[in-house]
């Protein structure tokens, strides 16, 4: 329940019914209409919400979960704790016997489907149990269209506290809320990131679990490690103790770029100087990297280097040069022109720096993007996104249409074919 769901599971790997019951009373008045919709009785079990909780931990979740909040002293927070380990596409009903409207709209409100008051009429089970294959079977407006390509952007800081971390959070929420993609907003700063925080979200272990254990990364790793920020953006991060350094060959990345690109329309990637320089493989698949830099004299010295390192290390991505935080004609260390002229290449995009929006911003958990819509720095990062978009789109136009690859022969069969009607 806390990252967007993917099509890419098969069906045929989840129960299409489970519930976990505390009393036998309930599943003798459950059972009978399992049967009815199709469902094995021998799916209703015994133990409640904790019971749920410790199952699906180590297996798939159903397409449809009962789950009974009778022995549950808190409903509202220990159900956060089903949140953690329910796939995303799973569509939840609560039991219990709290009747209490307060109780039944909060638990609405955090996702779960329906609220059933113990004890069960057979028709109301009967309904509960329609709507929610109903509910289940609706297409998801966030499937990723097969006719797109994968567009993976990495955002770099040419200088610590350029602001890096805060366009990657922009950039993210763009490709999801302005261009309908699904996103996964990857934050590699293992111990120090601030895109969770940003974004008003707990990191949880998604990342730290993967460098530790690069053999569990499969799409049900990437579906239950990242956290779902809304239906078209999900983040995965970390907020690993400073004192346990986490020691990587680097695989793990690679594996989770590769399962995320199966899953979702986008990938941005906050990418920290020194994971540039210990895992340069990590660019490797960017359609683009934007260059976060301040105009300043060392932002200048090391733009030059990294612009030198990209055409060697990283040839296939596109270098888009973005200036941040430049305040007004003089109040800048160098000018825009003798910045260019000392790097020897003209700036993509300026930023202008806005104090106010980034405070707000801050105190709402929104990124800028969001908060500040309507104003010049909010314009000038959906112009950028706007660039990026573009970009993907050209690039595979004209991969499809060189016919200098496999690749590209592929392209030109595939645009034989007849497209889906909408």
């Amino acid at each position: 329940m806390n990252a967007p769901w993917s099509p890419t599971r098969s069906a045929a790997l989840r129960d299409p019914f489970v519930a976990y019951v505390c009393d036998d009373s309930a599943a003798d008045a459950i059972r009978p209409i399992a049967v009815e919709m199709g469902w094995s009785p021998e799916k209703v079990l015994r133990g409640g919400l904790r019971a749920a909780v410790q199952n699906l931990a180590v297996s798939a979740s159903p397409n449809i979960l009962l789950v009974d909040l009778s022995e549950t002293s808190d409903p509202l927070n220990e159900i956060n704790a089903l949140a953690e380990v329910c796939e995303p596409g799973t569509v939840v009903i609560a039991t219990g016997l709290i009747n209490d409207v307060r109780l039944y709209r909060d638990l609405i409100g955090s996702g779960i489907q329906d609220y059933l008051l113990k004890p069960f009429h057979p028709e109301q089970l009967r309904d509960a149990f329609a709507q929610a294959q109903t509910v289940f079977s609706t297409p998801k407006s966030f499937e990723p269209s097969v006719e797109r390509p994968h567009l993976m952007t990495a955002v770099i800081g040419s200088r610590g506290g350029a602001g890096a971390s805060t366009v990657a959070a922009s950039l993210a929420w763009l490709f999801g809320d302005k261009d309908k993609r699904s996103t996964a907003l990857v934050d590699l700063d293992v111990h120090f990131g601030t895109d969770a925080l940003a974004l008003d979200l707990e990191p949880g272990r998604g990342l730290t679990d993967a460098i530790e254990n690069p053999s569990r990364i499969d799409g049900l790793f990437i579906e239950r490690a990242l956290v779902r920020v809304n239906e078209k953006l999900a983040v995965l991060s970390a907020e690993a103790p400073i004192n346990q350094p986490l020691m990587t060959d680097g695989s793990a990345f690679y594996q989770l770029q590769e399962e995320i690109r199966a899953a979702f329309e986008c990938t941005v990637i906050d990418l920290p100087r020194h994971m540039l320089v210990q895992h340069p493989m990590l660019v490797q698949d960017a359609n683009t990297v934007v260059l976060v830099t301040e105009i300043t004299l060392a932002a200048a010295r090391d733009c030059i280097r990294f612009l030198s390192w990209f055409k060697t290390h990283a040839p296939q991505a596109s270098v888009l040069l973005v200036a941040n935080r430049v305040a007004t004609a003089g109040a800048t260390e160098l000018s825009r022109k003798d910045f260019e002229d000392s790097i020897e290449r003209k700036i993509d995009f300026i930023l202008p720096l806005d104090q106010k929006l980034a405070a707000q911003a801050a105190k709402l958990g929104k990124p800028i993007a969001e908060a500040g819509k309507g104003g010049k720095l909010g314009q000038a990062l959906q112009a950028l996104s706007d660039r990026l978009v573009a970009a993907a789109g050209d690039e595979a136009t004209s991969s499809q249409g060189s016919g200098k690859s496999l690749l590209g022969k592929l392209g030109e069969f595939k645009l034989k074919l007849p497209k889906p009607k909408k």
